[in-house]
């Protein structure tokens, strides 16, 4: 069954046939597989090739690098406003495989490798927003709770790799990256396959290849500004932690008990996005992105005293941290789309999301390379500069007159 596009479709009227969600949040964490697919042979790959310390962070920045590409790319060009949100999925999903086979190919030549690497970032921007997108069309009454189960399968999506590092232990690595390609090729199909085109919303005409307009409201409109700049305090947190995360456990763990820590603590951020997108029915997403935020940024700061705290407590530090620095991502994504233009909402997104893995590259070489000389009990608690500034420019959507999105 297609539903076909119907111009002039009100939110009140858009009805999602039920297997949209499910096939939509299965596709989103078979795509964002392909994040840390690398990261998480790692180990290995230094072991068998002395890779040293810093490489892990700059293979990330790498993708980073690729996606900040990838994302300019889509936003001035409107491609996930212009064109069949589906198809593009597909495309990239089905090219990001490609570009983590090429990557297991080359993986003995260090230079290739972070070429790979930044070609599937780029192919990630057809996945992560577009996704956000599709979502945008299908629930634009309840985008927070539906983008908090989206999020949450990008988190296991990312997360997912060290799982599979975890259970493939005593395999050849190539079987967790070829694995990892498979898997996003697959989701792309399906996406295409199952999913129906979403109906056209009212008021949201075709847009023209750049507008100015549309994405300047990133800072020239009060609510858009606040949500957005509250992402960007999220960035400089969010992957840097998850960088940090094995070198974090590497100081009591290995192996594979290691790569399941890995996995736990990663994928814990997923009952922070579906967790987060119930209570924002309740109490908005404005209210909802503020605590966990908090809550983060606290967590940044008790590391100078739980790093070295009895096994008990540093999980739970750890898994509270792992809930919290994600959990927040849907509901910045759920107010920015709620606020931006509606004929525009993919490209106002997906520029968001370019400027905050600008942030989250910048974050993530300053604290990997710092990593290698200062300790992480001083290091860590700098993280949370990103939540404070975050939470100051969310608190214009905290009072009475800022729209939190149930």
């Amino acid at each position: 069954m297609t539903i076909r596009a119907v111009p002039g479709v009100a939110a009140a009227d858009v009805i999602a046939p039920r297997l949209v969600l499910p096939v939509l949040v299965g596709a989103q964490f078979a795509g964002t597989s392909l994040w840390f697919a690398v990261n998480a042979v790692m180990p290995d790959l230094q072991r068998e090739l002395g890779w040293p310390p810093a490489a892990v962070g700059t293979l990330t920045s790498a993708l980073q690098l690729g996606f900040i590409a990838g994302t300019l790319v889509f936003a001035l060009l409107a491609v996930a406003d212009r064109y069949s949100a589906r198809r593009v999925f597909l495309l990239c999903s089905l090219a990001g495989a490609a570009c983590t086979v090429g990557a297991w190919a080359s993986v003995r030549d260090y230079a290739a490798l972070i070429a790979w690497r930044a070609a599937t970032g780029f192919f990630l921007a057809g996945i992560y927003p577009v996704g956000m997108k599709i979502a945008s069309q299908w629930f634009p009454r309840g985008l927070g709770p539906a983008l908090g189960l989206l999020i949450g399968a990008l988190v296991l999506g990312s997360a997912s790799a060290h799982a599979l590092r975890g259970l493939g232990a005593a395999l050849p690595w190539p079987s967790v990256m070829l694995g990892v390609a498979a898997l996003a090729a697959a989701g792309g199909i399906a996406l295409h396959r199952l999913l129906p085109e979403p109906p056209h919303p009212a008021g949201a005409a075709r847009p023209p290849r750049f507008d100015w307009h549309a994405l300047a409201t990133l800072w020239t409109d009060r609510q858009v500004r606040a949500s957005v700049f509250g992402y960007f305090g999220h960035m400089w947190e969010l992957y840097t932690m998850w960088v940090l995360v094995p070198l974090i456990l590497a100081t009591r763990l290995d192996g594979a008990a290691l790569s399941f820590a890995a996995f736990g603590v990663l994928g814990a951020g997923a009952l922070g996005c579906i967790g987060g997108g119930w209570w924002a029915r309740r109490v908005g997403s404005a209210r909802v992105a503020a605590v966990q935020l908090g809550a983060s940024g606290a967590c940044c700061l008790a590391a100078a005293w739980l790093l070295d705290a009895p096994g008990w407590l540093f999980a739970a530090w750890l898994v509270l941290w792992g809930i919290t620095v994600a959990g927040d991502s849907p509901q910045f994504s759920a107010l920015t789309a709620t606020n931006a233009p509606r004929h525009a909402v993919g490209s106002v997104l997906t520029l968001t999301n370019s400027i905050g893995f600008a942030i989250s590259i910048v974050s993530i070489e300053l604290h990997v390379r710092l990593a290698q000389h200062v300790p992480l009990d001083r290091l860590l608690p700098w993280l949370a500069v990103g939540p404070a500034v975050g939470l100051w420019m969310l608190r214009g959507l905290l009072g009475p007159s800022g729209t939190a999105p149930r």
